[in-house]
């Protein structure tokens, strides 16, 4: 039922966008704002590996940001993904993939830890706007991770909200085997596979799963490398 009521609720909530368009110009074909994005998740993850590859070569196209863009995406927003990353600044989705606006539904917290903010920012996107895809992405030298890990190692968690934030890590360290060269590093893919499979399981995602309308990966991004991995 969630599922058909998405179409009926973005056709109501975007009417009466199409006269706005008619005096913008025209948007590329699969990404028409007010329109749910056609490619599917196989596309979107295409054209995600396609942008990390050219920031990896330093060769970023920066699409979607003209004036045009921004005429067309002030009529309706219709993403082809969602990036649920960790808030350090130095992995900005939109950076990393070489997207613009419009392109991606981002949403940030340390450690990629969800709540309930965070829970219906995700659902929002597909059940509003039919992201077909959901990406949690990790990346090396977390301070979340790592703040994680040293509560493991020495039983102390820090106080108030970032105490929080390391809780919810917390699981996924001590169920990591510490047998790695890295111990860190195999936490941070473990946590992501961590939140991608909660995500999955979420009561309100998982109905879009199982239809096949919504897709879930996990993947690290390295800050030395530049390069995405999936997982």
């Amino acid at each position: 039922m969630a599922i058909s009521r998405r179409h009926a609720l973005r056709a109501s909530l975007l009417g009466g966008a199409g006269v706005a368009l008619a005096t913008a110009a025209p948007a590329p074909a699969w990404a028409e704002p007010g329109l749910p994005f056609a490619g599917g998740a196989h596309e979107a993850l295409r054209l995600l590996k396609e942008g990390n590859r050219r920031w990896r070569r330093f060769a970023s196209r920066h699409p979607n940001e003209g004036r045009n863009r921004r005429i067309e995406v002030a009529q309706g927003q219709n993403p082809f993904a969602l990036i649920l990353g960790c808030a350090d600044s130095r992995v900005a989705p939109e950076l990393v993939f070489d997207r613009g606006l419009g392109d991606l539904f981002t949403v940030r917290s340390a450690g990629e830890v969800l709540d309930s903010s965070v829970l219906g920012s995700i659902v929002y996107a597909v059940e509003h706007l039919a992201v077909p895809l959901v990406v949690v992405q990790g990346h090396s030298s977390c301070g979340a991770v790592s703040a994680a890990v040293e509560a493991h190692r020495t039983g102390e968690l820090p106080h108030g909200h970032v105490g929080y934030l390391v809780e919810q890590i917390l699981e996924v360290v001590e169920s990591t085997p510490e047998d790695g060269d890295d111990f860190i590093e195999d936490c941070v893919r473990a946590n992501a596979v961590h939140v991608a499979d909660l995500l999955r399981r979420d009561e309100e995602l998982r109905p879009f799963v199982e239809a096949g309308d919504l897709h879930i990966v996990a993947a690290r991004y390295d800050l030395r490398g530049y390069g995405v991995d999936w997982l």
